[in-house]
């Protein structure tokens, strides 16, 4: 958006408050997605939420690319942000779930490097096409993102559904059918699924998860401590440093 702000507002004629606000709901909606992903993936699925997060933010681009006012605009905006609240939210779970336990620290990284990559992607985009016409130049670049959601609708026809999820709802051959698919050694997979099991309350029949997850992060164990101020600490640092004002 950094890029095209600039032609959107010599194009649609918009205030700088306008500017502001249209850049900055961003954030605000993305963080109402993301609260509202982990209920949501909850009842419907890692996979399926991570496909409406796609559905969404493709809805949102085309409307911001079509748009002919600052109020579609900011529409279209609204609902991008719903997707990439959602997205960024499942992304990191999806792949903490599935991934084999000697890959997951190495590939949980993977949705962070994306997204720099992305926003790499993006101000490339804007050089590239930032030539055209200035009724055209904004619109090409917010098309442009649509391509990447794109992608993931049609990785959901091949990825598999979260084998935590599945047990959640008692579909446990089918968990165990998912793990096979990542671990070819059946131990670990037996394993692993037993953990899993455990770990939702299935085994007693109790679904305490929650709760037990609250009291981890409010008394926490000394590695999972550490783990938590280098979490928390990263993403302070990142945002004291005011990359978003360079970003957005």
């Amino acid at each position: 958006m950094s890029g095209a702000i600039i032609f959107i507002q010599e194009d649609l004629k918009i205030t700088e408050v306008q500017e502001e606000v249209l850049v900055g709901i961003l954030s605000i909606i993305s963080l109402l997605g993301s609260l509202a992903g982990g209920r949501t993936s909850d009842v419907i699925g890692r996979k399926w939420t991570m496909a409406f997060a796609a559905i969404v933010f493709q809805i949102g681009a085309a409307i911001m690319t079509l748009a002919s006012s600052f109020e579609v605009l900011m529409i279209g905006r609204v609902l991008a942000g719903v997707g990439i609240g959602f997205g960024v939210m499942i992304a990191p779970v999806y792949i903490a779930e599935i991934s084999p336990t000697v890959d997951r620290g190495s590939l949980t990284s993977f949705p962070e490097i994306f997204i720099n990559l992305g926003i790499l992607l993006g101000y490339v985009s804007n050089y590239a096409f930032s030539g055209l016409s200035v009724h055209i130049n904004w619109r090409v670049m917010l098309a442009v993102g649509i391509l990447p959601s794109v992608f993931i609708g049609f990785a959901l026809f091949i990825i598999p559904e979260s084998p935590r999820w599945l047990v959640m709802q008692n579909r446990v051959e089918e968990a165990r059918s998912v793990l096979l698919k990542t671990n070819e050694n059946d131990k670990e997979v037996e394993e692993r699924l037993s953990e899993i099991v455990a770990a939702a309350g299935i085994s007693n029949g109790e679904k305490n998860e929650e709760k037990a997850v609250w009291r981890e992060l409010l008394s926490p164990s000394p590695s999972l401590r550490r783990m938590l101020i280098t979490g928390f600490g990263i993403q302070c640092f990142q945002q004291i440093t005011g990359i978003d004002a360079t970003v957005y």
